[in-house]
């Protein structure tokens, strides 16, 4: 391991100009590319206190052994120079993008003779014009029988147009009139160009003009009496329009825009892009990112449209590109883009209507590949073996981990505080035996405490089980049971969407199960505070055989009891990316018990007299609240009044005014955030709006962002 003050630069010797910089290690490869707008400031970043630096950066900064630079006059050559070092050194360090498959593109080989239509993959070719991506090949296949009716453009392969050429006899194809056979000399060669050119045009979104231009020489057939011809131009319409069909139309100006979306976590990020085309989604595609540096979503962008559009000129770069965030700075980015395009294009986030509905649609297909890409990493068995034994070696234990436990404390403001336990068997989630816990001991926030009940609660549990069975009977099946204070989950998935069969609740005498089964490893989310807590807790209950640590999310650092300095694994690792989501699930569990906690008890507080009115649904509720503004006001108003309002008939309104005289009157309304009593003149959860919701003044719905 390096010391980066062993090859920091002197005083004075980097330039305060925009450049490209490289570090590299003791073998002189390049691990890490970057560029800034001024070289002094940026590198000054990377050689201040070790202690300060993300863990990522450290781990660069110490592996590297030297560091150069390149001065470059702007900043869009400094990122045009970082694209092509990229490309060429590979660096360890640099975001990588990887496909999650190999797309396939509608190709016409305009650098040939004859031009070829056909299905490409992999790297594309100088002066080979490509449209796409598609999800399937197949698909192109389709779009491409369509168009050949009107286009019939070569599709054969060099062999094969040879062999035609030799023997004089075109291909099926030929016969059938899906191609102008250019190998047996039936068209020239500048016409198939023409005809090639055509075919590129209708597939880049210039469709209108075409159309237009056969139904008017379908017209024209027709008035010529050329019955056979314009029958013929009128299959062909109905054949270029069922290729059009195949592309929903999405955004109705014929934009023509690249949508681009990000979905991350601490270690990965998955980039999904639509190609829009006169208003249509003409491909897809999709990467998964591996997050080596420390790295915004206006970076990943950034990346991504390097990777877009890195080797890519006129019209394959599209006038307008939306994305999530914009790069910063963005201008250089912009007019780099500009430069490869040829012409101007806009760079910017979607702000509303279509285009922000659209770019939502996009969010969700990025979510969905890191989501898919997660699992299928989880699912595989060898995977999580590795992972288990990585956790093993970092945090020398006696074995692996077959079963893990995971505790976090979620609460609002020090409100509604409750815990969560999460279960990992093999490496896999045993949600029939997640449990949530409701932290009675003390009041107020106090998270280290909270995480000694919790653990102190749960372990009792099992000393007690254990000393009532002595030891556990083989072949049992583990079970556990939340005790008073603990909400157990009623359903097998953790959160009460089915009750399992009640022989997986009970044991044989009929009593519910208990928490009999011991983990090997307890994990708190939280540092060295909390995981001091969970190891007291258990040394005070005798238990010296279950080990403790604490994944800390900020720096994601393994913290060990006792230990000054944390356990820092490879952001690589199998096992750090297991005891990451053991430690997201276990916060998303107490985060959704606790905003159902506070949902319900808000549900208490929006209760209404109205709700007792039988046959008044929610509809006819808002549209008195509407009306009259207040349930005050309304508790006021005489029958007429309220048959004025739409939809309340007579019979109706003597209902109403029958339950709100029965009902007493509210007391005064209350701000539930700051305690102040507000104008009485408005009863508490009655303003315009649902009938019942809560004054928005800060409610805890309004908090989110504070939660814990």
């Amino acid at each position: 391991m390096a010391d980066p003050s062993s090859y920091r630069p002197r005083p004075g010797e980097i330039p305060d100009s925009p450049g490209v910089y490289r570090f590299r290690d003791e073998h002189r490869r390049v691990i890490y590319v970057g560029k800034a707008k001024s070289l002094r400031q940026r590198l000054a970043n990377y050689f201040q206190d070790l202690a300060g630096l993300h863990p990522r950066t450290r781990s660069m900064v110490t592996t590297a052994a030297s560091v150069e630079w390149t001065v470059v006059s702007t900043e869009v050559e400094a990122l045009q120079l970082e694209y092509s070092w990229i490309k060429e050194f590979d660096p360890r360090f640099n975001v990588k993008y990887r496909d999650d498959k190999s797309y396939p593109y509608l190709a016409v080989t305009m650098n040939e003779e004859y031009p070829r239509v056909q299905v490409m993959r992999g790297h594309k070719k100088k002066g080979v014009r490509y449209f796409g991506p598609y999800a399937h090949a197949w698909a192109i296949r389709d779009t491409v029988d369509l168009m050949l009716r009107v286009f019939p453009v070569r599709t054969c392969s060099a062999g094969v147009f040879k062999n035609a050429a030799r023997t004089g006899r075109p291909c099926l194809l030929g016969y059938i009139g899906k191609c102008s056979a250019p190998c047996v000399e039936r068209i020239s060669a500048e016409d198939h160009r023409e005809l090639a050119e055509e075919f590129c045009d209708f597939m880049a979104g210039r469709t209108g003009t075409y159309l237009r231009r056969l139904e008017r020489q379908m017209e024209e057939a027709a008035e010529e009496m050329e019955y056979e011809r314009a029958a013929r131009l009128r299959d062909d319409i109905g054949a270029l329009k069922k290729a059009m069909e195949k592309n929903a139309v999405v955004l109705a100006d014929a934009t023509d825009a690249d949508l681009i979306a990000v979905a991350e976590d601490e270690l990965e990020a998955a980039v999904q892009i639509f190609h829009v085309r006169g208003g249509r989604v003409r491909g897809q595609r999709g990467w998964v990112t591996d997050k080596v540096e420390e790295i915004t979503t206006g970076a990943l962008v950034e990346h991504a449209l390097q990777q877009l559009y890195g080797e890519e000129t006129g019209d394959a770069v599209p006038r307008e590109v939306l994305v999530p965030a914009l790069p910063d700075p963005v201008e250089p980015v912009q007019e780099w883009l500009t430069g490869r395009r040829g012409s101007s294009v806009s760079l910017r986030v979607p702000q509303r209507g279509d285009k922000k509905a659209l770019m939502e649609t996009v969010q969700r297909n990025a979510q969905q590949a890191l989501v898919l890409h997660k699992t299928k990493r989880a699912s595989d068995l060898t995977t999580r073996s590795r992972a288990l034994e990585e956790i093993s070696d970092a945090l020398d234990l006696d074995s692996a981990p077959l079963r893990i436990e995971c505790y976090d404390i979620s609460h609002l403001q020090g409100d509604d505080v409750v815990a969560s336990m999460v279960v990992f068997e093999d490496g896999l989630a045993r949600k029939s035996e997640y449990r949530r816990f409701q932290i009675k001991g003390f009041a107020g926030q106090d998270d280290v405490r909270s995480m000694h009940e919790v653990i102190t609660r749960r372990f009792r549990r099992y000393l007690a089980e254990k000393e009532r069975t002595g030891e556990w009977t083989d072949g049992e099946e583990p079970g556990a049971v939340a005790e008073p204070g603990a909400v157990p989950e009623a359903g097998t998935d953790g959160e009460g969407l089915a009750e399992p069969p009640a022989s997986t609740l009970t044991e044989d005498d009929g009593r519910p199960k208990r928490f009999a089964y011991p983990p090997q490893l307890v994990v708190v989310d939280g540092g060295a505070p909390q995981v001091a807590a969970a190891q007291r807790a258990l040394d005070e209950l005798g238990i010296d055989d279950i080990a403790v640590c604490g994944l800390a999310k900020r720096l994601e650092e393994v913290w060990l009891p006792g230990d000054d300095d944390p356990v820092v694994l490879p952001r690589t690792s199998e096992g750090l990316y297991l005891l990451q989501r053991i430690r997201d699930e276990a916060h998303r569990f107490a985060i959704t018990y606790q905003r159902a906690k506070r949902a319900k008890r808000a549900k208490r507080f929006r209760s209404s007299p109205l709700d007792e009115v039988p046959g008044l649904g929610e509809t006819r509720k808002q549209a008195l609240i509407k009306h009259f503004g207040s349930l005050k006001r309304l508790r006021s108003a005489t029958i007429d009044q309220i048959c004025d309002v739409p939809g309340i008939g007579r019979k109706t309104a003597e209902t109403v005014v029958a339950a709100l005289a029965q009902a007493a009157p509210g007391g005064p309304a209350v701000n539930t955030a700051t305690g102040e009593i507000m104008d009485d003149t408005e009863e508490p959860g009655q303003q315009t709006g649902s009938p019942g919701e809560p004054v928005s003044t800060g409610a805890p719905d309004e908090r989110r962002g504070q939660e814990r």
